[in-house]
């Protein structure tokens, strides 16, 4: 799967959280100052081409619809990221972030358990 650019993924997020919409509708979603149509509009194709999105016709123009799920994006994100700076060690990124974030002991059990939970 190719990684997207921060413009990208920002448009991404957005067909994520609408699942079926124009270039109008992902505009209205992002902060101000708003991008311009055009380059939005360019964003969108460049995703259709990384095999992010698809469209169907509705009227005269498209509907764009995700291919990429965001969670199959987010684990694939995540890889990469232990890998290229923990050295593929799940354990020194987490160490790594109690660290910088100062967690206690309590939220990291916490953590623990909501991944337990998750684990058939």
């Amino acid at each position: 799967m190719k990684q997207l650019t921060k413009a990208e993924e920002e448009i991404m997020q957005v067909v994520w959280q609408l699942q079926k919409c124009n270039v109008a509708a992902v505009i209205e979603k992002l902060p101000e100052p708003k991008p311009a149509y055009n380059t939005v509009s360019t964003i969108v194709r460049i995703l259709e081409s990384k095999g992010f999105v698809d469209h169907e016709q509705e009227g005269k123009g498209y509907l764009y619809f995700p291919l990429v799920q965001k969670a199959d994006y987010s684990n694939q994100s995540i890889n990469k990221l232990v890998d290229g700076y923990f050295q593929g060690s799940f354990k020194s990124m987490v160490s790594f972030f109690m660290k910088k974030n100062d967690m206690s002991l309590s939220e990291l059990e916490s953590v623990l358990n909501e991944i337990k939970k998750e684990k058939p």
